[in-house]
Formats: C-alpha cells, sequence, structure tokens
C-alpha cells in the first residue's frame, strides 16, 4: 500500500481513501508537567493532546452512517500493519474505519521517544539496573522506563483514550463529523490491548452508545494478571513485573478501587482479575454475547486464550470465542509476518479467514 499521512491520500488500485481528521484532546491527568531530565515521562506533550487520524472511507462515497472504529495494540508508533486491515474491512464491508490513536501512541508519541540519541542513552542506563535484561530492546525502552517509574500512567493514558473516544463518538452520533450523518452506527474492531480498553468501554456502556453495537475482539479480551506482557516489542521484565504488582496489590488498587459511581473506572478494575467484580461482568457479557466475536490464536504467549475465558466466562466465551492456530510460526505481535517462501500463501489464507469473519459480523 502507498500510504503517506495526510490530508487525504488516494490508494493505488484500491477504491478506498484515506482521509485525516484533527482531534483536540480534553482529558487531562497526572502531576508530571514539572521539568525533568526524565523526557520519557512527558504528561503533556502537545502531540498527545492534538493529532490527526486516519479514516478509511470508500472513494465515491461523500458521508455514510456505518463506522468501524478500529483499535491497536500496545506500544506502536506507527499505522503500518493495520493499514491492509483497515482497507480491508472498508472495501468488503461497506463502512468507513476509523483509525483511532490510543493516548502516547502512534503520531500522538512525543517526539523524543524516536530520538536515536535519546534511546540509546536511556537504553544503556536501563541495561545498567536492569542486569542486561534480555527482553529490553530499542523498542520497548521508553515506554518500559515510563511505566516502571511511573506505573499509574497505564491507567491514566488508558482513561484519556477512553474520554477522547467518548468524545468522537458523541461528535459523530451528534452529525458535528463531516464525514458522518447524525445518529451513526459504530461498531468496533479491536486488537491486543486495544481490545481491553474496548472491553471496558462496551461494560460502563457511557451515554448508552453502545447498547447495540458490535465488538470483534482478535487478540485481545483477557483479564490483565492473565497477560504477558513481556516483550521486546512492547516492554521489558521489570516494567511489566512494576505494572502487574502495582495493580494487583499496590497502591492504586487500596486507593481507586473504593465505592465508586465512575463506571469506567469500575469496569477496569473488573478487568484486572479474573476475580474482580466477577459475577457483574460475567453477567454483562453473557447478556450481550450476541454483540461479541472473538478470535484468538492457540500459541498466542502476550494474550492467552485462557484469559479471555475468565474474562467473558465460560458460557460467554463458548458462543462467541474461536481459537486458531495458523500453519506457520506467527506470534502476538506479529500475526501475519511477511513471508518470502511457500508460506505466504498460508499468511494470505490466514489473513482472509480472520477478516473475513470480521467483515461478516461486522458488516
Amino acid at each position: 500500500m502507498n500510504y503517506k499521512p495526510g490530508n487525504r491520500v488516494e490508494l493505488t488500485d484500491s477504491s478506498v481513501l484515506i482521509q485525516h481528521m484533527r482531534f483536540k484532546s480534553q482529558s487531562f491527568f497526572g502531576n508530571h508537567s514539572e521539568k525533568s531530565d526524565k523526557w520519557f515521562v512527558f504528561n503533556h506533550a502537545k502531540e498527545n493532546e492534538i493529532f490527526k487520524y486516519p479514516i478509511f472511507i470508500h472513494s465515491k462515497t461523500k458521508k455514510t452512517d456505518q463506522v468501524i472504529l478500529m483499535l491497536h495494540g500496545l506500544n506502536e508508533r506507527n499505522w503500518n500493519k493495520y493499514l491492509s486491515w483497515a482497507e480491508y474491512l472498508c472495501h468488503y464491508s461497506g463502512k468507513a474505519v476509523v483509525l483511532f490513536p490510543i493516548a502516547y501512541h502512534m503520531n500522538r508519541s512525543p517526539a523524543s521517544w524516536s530520538n536515536p540519541r535519546l534511546l540509546d542513552k536511556l537504553l544503556n542506563t536501563r541495561r545498567a539496573y536492569t542486569g542486561h535484561d534480555r527482553s529490553l530492546s530499542f523498542a520497548n525502552v521508553a515506554l518500559s522506563e515510563r511505566l516502571s517509574t511511573h506505573p499509574e500512567l497505564f491507567y491514566q493514558s488508558g482513561r484519556q483514550s477512553f474520554d477522547d473516544i467518548i468524545k468522537l463518538i458523541e461528535e459523530i452520533k451528534s452529525g458535528k463529523h463531516p464525514l458522518f450523518y447524525k445518529n451513526t452506527h459504530i461498531d468496533v474492531f479491536a486488537y491486543s490491548i486495544g481490545a481491553f480498553l474496548a472491553q471496558i468501554i462496551f461494560l460502563s456502556n457511557p451515554f448508552q452508545y453502545f447498547s447495540d453495537a458490535r465488538l470483534f475482539m482478535f487478540c485481545g479480551g483477557g483479564v490483565f494478571n492473565s497477560m504477558h506482557g513481556t516483550s521486546r516489542s512492547i516492554m521489558d521484565k521489570q516494567s511489566f513485573d512494576t505494572l502487574f504488582e502495582f495493580y494487583q496489590s499496590g497502591v492504586w488498587a487500596e486507593k481507586e478501587t473504593a465505592a465508586t459511581e465512575d463506571e469506567a473506572l469500575t469496569a477496569f478494575y473488573s478487568m484486572l482479575t479474573s476475580n474482580n467484580e466477577q459475577t457483574s461482568r460475567i453477567e454483562k457479557f453473557q447478556h450481550m454475547h450476541e454483540q461479541i466475536k472473538v478470535i484468538s490464536l492457540k500459541s498466542d504467549k502476550v494474550i492467552p486464550y485462557e484469559g479471555v475465558v475468565q474474562a467473558l466466562g465460560e458460557e460467554c466465551a463458548n458462543q462467541c470465542m474461536e481459537v486458531l492456530d495458523f500453519p506457520y510460526h506467527y506470534t502476538h505481535e506479529n500475526p501475519f509476518p511477511i513471508i518470502r517462501n511457500t508460506d505466504s500463501h498460508a499468511v494470505d489464507l490466514s489473513f482472509r479467514m480472520v477478516f473475513d469473519s470480521a467483515v461478516e459480523f461486522l458488516g
């Protein structure tokens, strides 16, 4: 795909084009705005507050009332992996596909996080005090340092993403968005940690926006303590261990999970372990089981399918979940690798298997 970010991108040999829309976040969390040499924190980075997001739409469509919102994975800096996903969904479902970036991800991440000089210095420093952890990498060092130093930012960034998505939905539903009619129907395709965010949105269902929406989850959907986020593409072991401890038995759990009327916070808490708010969470998912479709991968080590069963409950999982195992080497981070041999056909077939299922369910 010949993609260069811009206001309007024509795709070669495709009926789909990409438009980019401006968004201003109004959500605010944290107290890390003071000057600091810890440049990886940046709770008020301008890139995170005002940014553009891509929309895939049929080239002959000026306005539509059908949308699929696509949510991505953790620690990603560009849309490359998702461009073919979005084009396929848009082309075959007939719906527009909105790719919305999670806070501090994609083009919402500070430019310094891609600065080789700063990253190399941070990498060497972190290697020295983590004992040369092999899970640490150039790709994950900024997020690893950020979350191990301030684990509360995992929730805060997620909450900013939640609030931004609700603001976007409100803009679309009210008819204020230039590409969508009033009361446009919105479904969700969510991958990896994006599925975790989507589950929190569906459980809390702000303004009843998602009462009749559908949710397709791919390589995601598990409770937090079933995940294994240690990955050279995501975060190092020390960071994930810190994050895991913080949200299981740390100060945050004691302080934030007291009686609250914040339904988004309650939903987040319920998704941390299988036991948190178990009865309520499983009842809600069971009630919406016809709205949910899940495809998990047998060899997914980051978000294993057993954790999805824990999140949804066995009855709901049996009704809406499918576990696949592709006939080639794949990972959670790269389910459809580019392979230059006979396995490339198998990759293409596997891709179509997943996305034809998504088109059928969301279309």
